[in-house]
């Protein structure tokens, strides 16, 4: 089993910055790949950024340039974290970090962004 919490959404104008965070605690040996999502109201669940367990990177189209992904690997516990910056209104979703194990996924419970003036 993998424990998820996630923390770091708010309210943010246009332009601003958040930075998101996740941490897995629990069985944090068979992490193979980490990644965030995220959902608007009216729209799927799409992949914003991933990391894999040797540190490769992936990101959205849409977010590219402007969102980074990053992990910290502790003694008992994992972070993902995802540095939103120049952020736009259409990047307002719940944002949700899932994490990949041999055989089985863990989601995170979901953070509110919103992007608004």
């Amino acid at each position: 089993q993998v424990q998820l919490v996630e923390s770091g959404g708010g309210l943010v104008q246009p332009g601003g910055s958040l930075r998101l965070s996740c941490a897995a605690s629990g069985r944090i040996f068979s992490i193979l790949h980490m990644a965030w999502y995220r959902q608007a109201p009216g729209k799927q669940r799409e992949l914003v950024a991933g990391i894999s367990s040797g540190g490769s990177t992936n990101y959205a189209d849409a977010v590219q340039g402007r969102f980074t992904i990053s992990r910290d690997n502790a003694k008992n516990t994992v972070t993902v974290y995802l540095q939103m910056n120049s952020l736009k209104p259409e990047d307002t979703a719940v944002y949700y970090c899932k994490v990949v194990v041999i055989a089985s996924n863990y989601w995170g419970q979901g953070t509110q962004v919103t992007v608004s003036s």
